[in-house]
């Protein structure tokens, strides 16, 4: 094959694997010799705490990437520098004398604006940028409406999605066949990978976790959740079960192949299976938020309703209090007590949970979506701007697609409903164990003589609730639907003019 360059460098970002990689396959087909580098960004790590998972989880996905490239060329490696990628990537392309650096999509703000400056650097020194589509099955503008539109409501882009699936779009790209372009590593590179104590960072209780880290984590993951897929519509809802995939952390680092996920469901789904057609909606999901990101970026920050800006967010001291108590897990509402006690404590949160806790503070406590969006983004394994600022969105009905500002969940109800025998309230907190299952629900509804047989003291043992749920559904109404008056008259308005 006639390669295009003579030297390539291979710039892994979100896509830690060496198989069904859209990059890396480009760049061996392009290129006689390609490096392969992953820069501990600075500018992304300076704002992190210095105990964090996902530093550890990259890490881990370092050196399972290192071994894979290894096991394709034995004399190859994973090159990687510590510092900012703005300035890391172009130097270690000219001291490497590549002609292209190869990297996938990433649409986030921060990236793309990363992107932009390491493209003019390069630019100035001769060598070209190359980036492939890879996290996403469709992205940017590959599914537009028929008026040339981006998509905002998700049933018909799940329609054009479906449609638009095939054997092309879901086939993988075959790496291994084309390894012999990976280039040795030089001799100055010959350096382990770093630690944590390297870059700043210390352990956290990811190794007590116990999860499967690195893409060989991520097949395990996946070639599990397969053989219960099945079922998957019917668990999905209930974080007491083994429901979900647990594969999004995976998904978000880029440890595992969307191609291989989407085509594995996609094909039992034409099957007629319902497991199947849930898990895929899920991905779809995540392929729409990511594409409402691309066109919308003004919803890394605002709402994506303009209207919805002029909504009237609980401040002040007050305020202040009440997002510590919602961070803290110490609402007086259990179920979503026990869902912020498994973030804090894991990193991970049932999806049916961040509705609900999402829900509860923009709704029942007032407050402004972004401050929870924002403390999510700090905890979460698998923080995903888009997915993330898009389910925020959709709970605090702001965003594309959203639930009605009126559908505000009863934390009461949803865990009498998906938590019936309190199996996952009691695991996360156990202070409240000893009480029945009917009571657990609402503690401050339980006789003296209950709460004494349980040993628990409301107030002391467990906070009392910090809103009434009637009340605060009261002022959530009243809220959205001040904020939505001005856009009502202008219509009104416009339809006199006319």
């Amino acid at each position: 094959m006639d390669r295009k360059y003579a030297t390539g460098l291979m710039w892994f970002r979100r896509d830690l694997r060496a198989f069904d990689n859209a990059a890396l396959y480009h760049a061996l087909r392009a290129c006689r010799q390609l490096h392969c580098v992953f820069v501990l960004d600075t500018d992304i790590l300076a704002a992190l705490p210095r105990v964090d998972r996902r530093v550890e989880f990259i890490l881990a996905a370092l050196g399972e990437l290192d071994a894979a490239l290894r096991r394709l060329a034995p004399d190859a490696g994973l090159l990687w520098r510590l510092g900012s990628a703005r300035e890391e990537v172009p130097a270690l392309a000219r001291q490497l004398h590549t002609q292209a650096v190869f990297a996938n999509h990433d649409d986030e703000p921060f990236a793309l604006a990363r992107d932009a400056r390491v493209r003019g650097a390069l630019a100035g020194l001769g060598i070209a940028l190359v980036t492939s589509k890879d996290q996403a099955v469709f992205e940017r503008d590959e599914l537009m409406t028929q008026a040339g539109q981006p998509y905002t409501v998700f049933t018909p882009y799940k329609a054009a999605w479906l449609k638009k699936a095939d054997g092309f779009y879901l086939s993988s790209y075959p790496v291994a066949r084309h390894a012999g372009s990976l280039a040795p590593r030089p001799d100055a590179e010959q350096r382990p990978l770093p630690g944590l104590a390297d870059i700043g960072f210390a352990p956290s209780n990811l190794s007590a976790l116990r999860m499967p880290l690195g893409a060989s984590g991520g097949q395990q993951l996946f070639e599990e959740f397969f053989d219960r897929m099945d079922q998957y519509h019917l668990a999905r809802d209930y974080p007491a079960l083994k429901g979900p995939s647990y594969l999004s952390a995976h998904l978000r680092f880029g440890t595992v192949s969307i191609r291989q996920l989407a085509s594995g469901a996609h094909r039992l789904a034409l099957q007629g299976m319902a497991g199947p057609a849930a898990w895929l909606a899920e991905l779809v999901w995540r392929d729409f938020f990511m594409q409402i990101l691309a066109h919308f970026p003004h919803v890394a920050d605002r709402a994506f309703r303009p209207e919805c800006d002029a909504i009237r967010w609980e401040r002040g001291k007050r305020a202040r209090a009440l997002f510590a108590a919602w961070c803290a897990g110490r609402t007086g509402y259990p179920l979503v007590d026990a869902a912020m006690a498994q973030l804090n404590q894991t990193g991970y949160m049932h999806n049916r949970l961040r509705m609900l806790t999402a829900s509860f503070l923009a709704k029942q406590l007032g407050l402004d979506w972004r401050w929870g969006e924002r403390y999510f983004a700090e905890k979460l394994n698998d923080f995903d701007l888009a997915a993330n600022n898009g389910g925020w969105q959709w709970a605090a009905s702001t965003g594309c697609d959203a639930q009605p500002y009126f559908r505000i969940f009863n934390p009461v109800a949803q865990s009498q409903r998906f938590d019936a025998e309190g199996r996952f309230i009691r695991r996360y907190l156990p202070r409240l164990a000893r009480l029945p299952a009917p009571l657990l629900h609402a503690p401050w509804t339980a006789r003296p003589a209950d709460l004494t047989a349980a040993g628990i003291v409301l107030g002391r043992d467990y906070p009392l609730p910090l809103v009434d749920l009637a009340q605060a559904r009261e002022r959530a109404l009243a809220r959205y639907a001040a904020a939505r008056r001005p856009v009502a008259r202008g219509k009104v308005a416009a339809r006199r003019r006319r």
